[in-house]
């Protein structure tokens, strides 16, 4: 599995690759969100985890303009992970169009299954994509 991570804050790349890595998982690395683009076109990852907030251009931006690059055919679609710092963002990640989203504080075992409902959403529980906090 690849893993695109986009975040500028140290402790929350340790903590992502640390709940996945595993044999076989590779990660790209982005500490700014005008990276991610770039990086899914050079490298296109199983899943893209994105901070709500990463510099200038934060994990709604990011998410949108995957979609919109999507939509115009320029990229294929990447399953998100949006990282939320409060609930109240949940309406962020929805709008933004990520499949999953996981409020901090992060732990181990919900990185993983909001990775498992942005791969298979399908399976969420109750429907809700969401593995919030």
């Amino acid at each position: 599995m690849h893993v695109l991570i986009a975040t500028d804050a140290t402790w929350v790349l340790d903590e992502v690759k640390a709940a996945l890595e595993a044999p076989g998982t590779t990660f790209t690395v982005c500490r700014n969100g005008r990276e991610v683009s770039p990086a899914v076109r050079a490298s296109m990852p199983d899943v893209a985890i994105l901070d709500l907030q990463i510099g200038s251009m934060g994990g709604m931006a990011v998410t949108m303009a995957l979609r919109l690059d999507e939509s115009a055919g320029a990229l294929d679609h990447v399953p998100v992970v949006m990282l939320l710092d409060r609930t109240a963002d949940v309406h962020l990640a929805r709008r933004s169009g990520a499949e999953s989203w996981l409020v901090k504080p992060l732990d181990p075992i919900r990185i993983r299954q909001a990775v498992g409902c942005a791969l298979h959403p399908s399976a969420a529980p109750d429907g809700e994509p969401a593995v919030s906090g």
